[in-house]
């Protein structure tokens, strides 16, 4: 209906793209456009993306068109859903994007079984994408105007990826406070340090949650309550609530981006029926993520330094511990390989 009544160049849906914005496209070519766009972007390559991933992006792709402002047929979008809920996932392939600056290959790659192009898998078998529709009973659909650019701009290859790695990187902050707890108990380590006066003066969530969170671990623990003959742990254990907590507030804060970002509209041009407009602008763009993930990667690294310099003082030798945790040391050593020997050098 806009496009009969405005005759005005619109980019992307009665225009060229790129460096062709200004080429103006007869109206009988435009559902051909859309068409060809999503076929020229389809050249992803490398190994694919895990299935668990591209499940995610087409929940994430039907999430954002479905807020209205992308001008989508209904059809598109129940036929994505048909795809989730019969496990029908499009081979998708790692490179080919264009990193932060939006996610046109992978979600080419998507979306082509839509038309009947590209690749599936279903039930753990790869399929040509027209077999499967013919399987069932499903016509090709006919994009129409802007429904290629919807399809193809917007950040659920990105999203997907830092969705799963996010909900990994719950599950390891709580692993490293389980595993730093088991440490500091065969270090025979003190206490004092999770009190909760400590952190009541330096009220960091997440410095606060961790340091609860042992105490809790800690419950019951007789080895923490044993006489300790040294009067401060080496700071691997006595920061653990400063260096988790730390990573914790890091995380919450890239799932709050996240949260956003899934959330929300992120293909070009975008369509506000309301207010009568199509704004050509950059919601497609991935910086928030780029820079999220970046700090979400520093968070979890600093899980696995410290937990470096634990494991190396449980091999020192230091607190009764015999080197390398080896009932013999020395001789029962030289069973291990080179491998082992080198690991415990770094």
């Amino acid at each position: 209906m806009k496009l009969k009544e405005h005759k005005e160049p619109i980019y992307g849906i009665n225009t060229g793209f790129g460096a062709l914005y200004n080429k103006s496209i007869p109206e009988k070519d435009l559902g051909k456009l859309q068409t060809n766009l999503m076929m020229s972007h389809a050249c992803g390559l490398g190994e694919m993306v895990p299935q668990e991933i591209v499940k995610l992006m087409l929940l994430l792709k039907i999430q954002g068109l479905a807020f209205g402002n992308s001008g989508v047929q209904l059809q598109t979008v129940e036929r994505l859903i048909e795809f989730f809920n019969h496990d029908i996932l499009p081979v998708v392939y790692q490179q080919g994007s264009l990193g932060a600056s939006g996610d046109l290959a992978p979600l080419a790659h998507l979306c082509l079984p839509l038309i009947g192009e590209g690749e599936v898998v279903f039930e753990g078998k790869r399929y040509a994408s027209k077999d499967i529709l013919k399987k069932f009973k499903w016509k090709p659909i006919e994009l129409q105007s802007k429904e290629g650019l919807a399809l193809l701009n917007g950040t659920q290859f990105m999203s997907a990826y830092g969705v799963y790695c996010l909900l990994r990187s719950y599950q390891l902050a709580s692993l490293a406070d389980f595993i730093g707890v088991i440490s500091l108990e065969a270090f025979d380590g003190r206490p004092e340090p999770f009190d909760k006066l400590v952190h009541k003066v330096r009220p960091h969530q997440g410095q606060s949650d961790v340091a609860e969170n042992i105490r809790n671990i800690l419950k019951g623990s007789q080895l923490i309550k044993r006489k300790k003959e040294h009067v401060q742990d080496p700071y691997s254990f006595r920061c653990i609530p400063q260096v988790h907590g730390a990573s914790r507030d890091a995380i919450n804060y890239v799932a709050n981006i996240l949260l956003t970002e899934v959330n929300s509209v992120t293909d070009n041009p975008t369509i506000f029926p309301d207010d009568d407009k199509i704004i050509s602008a950059g919601n497609f763009h991935g910086q928030p993520l780029a820079l999220g993930m970046d700090f979400l990667a520093i968070a979890l690294a600093e899980l696995g330094s410290i937990s470096e310099r634990r494991t190396y003082l449980l091999i020192s030798g230091q607190r009764e511990l015999p080197p390398f945790l080896v009932a013999n040391p020395g001789t029962e050593f030289r069973v291990y390989d080179s491998a082992v020997y080198s690991s415990f050098n770094c």
